[in-house]
């Protein structure tokens, strides 16, 4: 069997590493090859999220398009095409309907609300050409869906029958923290990127409070900058694949704050997963797949309100036995229900099962 996986970025992009890369090994394991064919190249995605620089984003455009169409050219080659989000950024779901009258089963996986309208303040004019209802035309012609949690999936089986959850998962052998050093601050941490690092801005008054009541109280913002202003004892640090493991070390407590939208309830809590499965403890906003995760007051906490903020990271400041506890749980949590080993088999399985089946049944579909 040979699959042919549709991604939007190379294995930078945090969504198909976690959503297709990681899973390769089983794959090989399986005996079962593969070609992973990204539309941005390294060089585009380093520069997709900055401002300006239009030149160079619109020949990578026409570079990521032109390997569509060789794409195309050779899927006769494949078993299988599997489509993290969509194989193409703009206009309607070309690729993946040709694919399909080519003959081809069609895997469809995606981990956020795709199927809303978003908006990139980087890359406002691409964003014009965005057909976000195509996705629910992909989803309706695909041998199997996998959907990254049970709010995607709600909105997946009103075209189609056969959805999975799988959710964005960690591999718990890699993502292992460092012993912790002897220090008297504390750091509240967070990784992200620039599309959402908006969501901290509405805590900047929570840290304020906090460094003026913890002289010793350190916050570090990884992939982005929310540009504070005047709040001190704030550092930045840039995202870097190598180090990332490294730096998530560094955190005592990880957050994951976000506002309760159509938007945020498809994300997958991947964040919160994240810090609990490096056993850091976690304070994050009580919105969609976070509840599910996290048990409050157990494995890590939710937080609704600013007071719930302040009152849920200052205990956690306070007690260092409290964060081992937590933290500690956190990690058990992750082994137990959201760890690479726990899903393997059940996504090379469906990959096996679309090719086989060679296309659904008429009965299969809503």
């Amino acid at each position: 069997m040979k699959v042919l996986f549709w991604v939007p970025y190379p294995h930078e992009g945090a969504s198909n590493r976690y959503r297709v890369d990681q899973y390769l090994p089983a794959l090989r394991a399986k005996n079962i090859s593969y070609s992973v064919r990204s539309f941005w190249s390294v060089p585009a995605f380093r520069i997709l999220y900055t401002r300006g620089n239009n030149m160079k984003k619109t020949l990578y455009f026409i570079a990521g398009t032109l390997r569509r169409i060789i794409d195309l050219a050779t899927i006769f080659r494949y078993d299988a095409v599997f489509v993290h989000r969509e194989a193409y950024p703009v206009g309607p779901a070309i690729f993946e309907t040709l694919a399909h009258l080519m003959g081809k089963p069609i895997v469809f996986d995606f981990d956020d609300a795709v199927f809303l309208p978003s908006s990139s303040r980087q890359n406002i004019f691409i964003e014009k050409f965005k057909f976000t209802h195509k996705i629910k035309d992909i989803i309706a012609i695909s041998d199997r869906v996998i959907a990254g949690n049970n709010y995607l999936a709600s909105f997946a089986r009103a075209y189609n029958a056969n959805v999975s959850i799988i959710p964005t998962l960690i591999d718990t052998d890699t993502f292992v923290r460092a012993a912790a050093k002897e220090r008297d601050t504390v750091v509240i941490g967070w990784i992200g990127s620039e599309t959402t690092t908006e969501f901290l801005k509405p805590l900047e008054q929570v840290f304020r409070i906090l460094v003026a009541r913890f002289p010793g109280l350190s916050i570090r913002i990884i992939g982005g900058d929310p540009h504070f202003d005047a709040l001190k004892k704030v550092e930045i640090i840039g995202w870097d694949l190598s180090t990332e493991v490294g730096e998530l070390s560094k955190f005592d407590i990880g957050i994951m704050p976000m506002p309760d939208d159509p938007w945020t309830k498809g994300k997958c809590a991947f964040k919160a997963i994240v810090y609990m499965g490096m056993g850091i403890p976690c304070v994050c906003s009580a919105v969609g797949t976070n509840n599910e995760v996290i048990v409050d007051g157990v494995n890590g906490y939710l937080a609704r309100t600013d007071d719930e903020w302040i009152d849920k990271l200052t205990a956690l400041i306070r007690d260092r036995s409290l964060r081992e506890r937590i933290g500690t749980a956190g990690r058990r949590t992750i082994e137990e229900r959201y760890s690479l080993k726990a899903y393997s088999d059940r996504f090379v399985g469906i990959l096996v099962d679309a090719g086989n089946r060679g296309g659904v049944s008429a009965k299969n579909r809503v």
